[in-house]
């Protein structure tokens, strides 16, 4: 399916009721689309992130809450705040933190997690609130990435570093054209399966489509106003992992 928006509002729309569809099945889609892969590149990014002990982290579009809870594994002294406006996902994420991420638990080790509902365009937090930022799999969503990247800088505190994990564009024409035929095609077909929609999971590859390549996208962070931009590709570069450094 291709998807021509109807506006910028149209876009936030058909994403948001897109997400709340698939809700219910994501985290299970996740899994077996990547063979259990997306938790690896997720520790990946939390590494590039490399947060400090008691650092305020702020994870944008959190969904289900995958980079939450696993910000926490990795440093249960955190706090972390999720955000995203698709309460569908939130409600997930709150179910999992019962589970994951208890209140009493996190007291007990110095954490602490919130999960907020709002606009990563325009976020509800003061400017330098965050001692870092992430985002996984969800810029080729928003529906202004230099917006989001601007509104991402502006609720870091100096020195603080945003990581971006998302698919990419392969730089190898071999390889990007077998994982094209995967994610435009096994994707949407295993995706309606599982995760109960075959029309999301044909939007999904489809953001990709008109997404910045990985040299672009670093030059998009620069021109935001993030300093020492860069990248790391996974997957032969069919994953990246993006950062920026807020001066």
């Amino acid at each position: 399916m291709s998807f021509t928006p109807g506006g910028a509002g149209g876009k936030a729309v058909f994403v948001r009721d897109m997400f709340a569809t698939i809700a219910p099945r994501y985290d299970v889609a996740n899994r077996v689309l990547t063979g259990g892969q997306d938790e690896r590149w997720r520790g990946r990014a939390i590494a590039v992130l490399a947060p400090k002990k008691h650092a305020e982290i702020l994870d944008c579009c959190c969904g289900t809450g995958d980079l939450v809870f696993g910000l926490l594994r990795a440093e249960p002294t955190l706090t972390v705040t999720g955000i995203d406006f698709c309460e569908p996902m939130l409600e997930r994420a709150s179910v999992r933190a019962r589970r994951e991420a208890p209140a009493d638990r996190l007291r007990r080790k110095g954490g602490a997690l919130r999960l907020v509902q709002g606009d990563v365009m325009a976020m509800p937090f003061a400017d330098g609130a965050f001692d870092g930022a992430t985002m996984g799999f969800s810029l080729r969503n928003v529906v202004d990435i230099d917006a989001t990247l601007r509104e991402i800088l502006r609720v870091l505190r100096p020195g603080a570093r945003f990581v971006n994990l998302d698919v990419s564009k392969a730089p190898n024409p071999t390889l990007k054209r077998l994982f094209d035929f995967y994610f435009y095609r096994i994707v949407p077909l295993v995706g309606g399966i599982v995760g109960g929609s075959r029309n999301a999971y044909s939007y999904l590859p489809d953001s990709l489509t008109h997404h910045p390549n990985a040299n672009e996208l670093r030059d998009r962070f620069t021109r935001a106003g993030f300093v020492d931009a860069g990248y790391q590709r996974l997957m032969g570069g069919t994953i990246a992992i993006h950062y920026g450094t807020k001066a």
